[in-house]
């Protein structure tokens, strides 16, 4: 008689981390009033970002892997399809 096997399925995630540089121009979309000298303009980081991941959208964009991916169980443990 063939002796029982059991398993425990566990869903993991894997995930590959990617890098690119962008090249944000500097205009009137990124400058603002310094808050403390209104004769002032500083340059507002947060629309720097925003700008830049708009760009990384870019399918000219050249990304580069980095590093390996990050292997880990998935937040989210469900039943496999088969099951």
């Amino acid at each position: 008689m063939e002796a029982k096997s059991y398993s425990i399925s566990i869903r993991l995630r894997r995930t590959t981390f990617e890098y690119a540089f962008v090249s944000v121009p500097v205009d009137e979309q990124i400058w603002e009033q310094h808050p403390d000298e209104p004769k002032k303009q500083r340059v507002n980081s947060q629309k720097v970002i925003e700008i830049a991941k708009r760009m990384g959208c870019d399918p000219t964009v050249l990304w580069a892997r980095e590093g390996e991916p990050v292997i880990e169980p998935h937040p989210w443990q469900t039943a496999p399809p088969r099951a």
